[in-house]
């Protein structure tokens, strides 16, 4: 059975594979994203080398590590299972002998490898040699941001997985999915990180899964958080990443009881 789920994950990175123009192209906006983000930030920044407890290099290399990561960990899982159960073809994939939602996280992680060695990796090349971007050279941190990233990854699967199993219960959850991009982009720290926000917002967000998607990865990643404070921060997206189970646990529990098609 586990081999199965293995060929899910190749299924899907070949499927990426076929289309990787697009991915190419990706590179080339990211980049540019990144360039609008870099110049905004040293405006902001003027004459002062600190603003909330990052320096201006450590912001140039939060902005690029960040909009990068999001390659990886991105995916449009949330509208596929939509579309599945929107036109039925969901009840086809529940008599099946395996996990749908594993199925689903394996056909994510298919496509994360492939964002992360045909999208991430060179894109990071060209970011690096266009702005003054500081990587850092101590293995252990390369190591341990590794497996943040895909924790990362993992995290923002389940939120897209929730959002998607929606579907069930409305006859159209696109308005949901789009609001979930939104706050997904700016309470995990791409767009602002969340050192900026207001104190009131910022000890909100340790209540939220969203920060353990890009913002405390990108912080051991740029410095900001010392390697010795890692492997707490490893603990947190550990801790959402088993509390996010529950409810798409149950929400998938409840969901199987209610399917109906609305055409196909």
């Amino acid at each position: 059975m586990m081999s199965a789920y293995v060929d899910f994950i190749r299924i899907r990175f070949l499927m990426m594979l076929a289309y990787r123009v697009n991915y190419y192209s990706g590179i080339i906006i990211y980049a540019i994203n990144i360039g609008a983000y870099y110049f905004l930030w040293q405006a902001i920044y003027g004459d002062k080398q600190v603003l909330a407890g990052f320096t201006v290099a450590q912001m140039t290399t939060y902005v690029a590590v960040s909009w990068m990561a999001r390659a990886f960990y991105f995916n449009n899982l949330d509208r596929e299972i939509a579309n599945e159960i929107r036109d039925g073809s969901v009840a086809v994939q529940l008599i099946r002998p395996y996990s749908y939602l594993a199925v689903k996280l394996m056909q994510g992680f298919g496509e994360g490898i492939f964002r992360l060695l045909l999208f991430m990796v060179p894109g990071m090349v060209i970011v690096c040699l266009l702005f003054p971007v500081s990587l850092p050279t101590d293995p252990k941190v390369w190591a341990i941001y590794l497996v943040m990233l895909f924790f990362a990854f993992l995290i923002n699967t389940q939120i897209n997985m929730l959002t998607g199993l929606f579907a069930f219960f409305v006859e159209n959850n696109e308005g949901m999915m789009r609001m979930k991009r939104v706050i997904v982009d700016l309470f995990s720290g791409v767009v602002v990180p969340i050192a900026f926000f207001p104190g009131w917002l910022s000890v909100a967000m340790n209540w939220l899964p969203f920060q353990a998607i890009t913002y405390l990865p990108t912080a051991v990643f740029t410095g900001r958080t010392p390697l010795s404070e890692a492997w707490g921060v490893l603990g947190v997206q550990v801790i959402w990443f088993v509390v996010l189970l529950v409810p798409i646990l149950l929400t998938w529990r409840a969901a199987r009881t209610r399917l109906f098609v609305q055409g196909g």
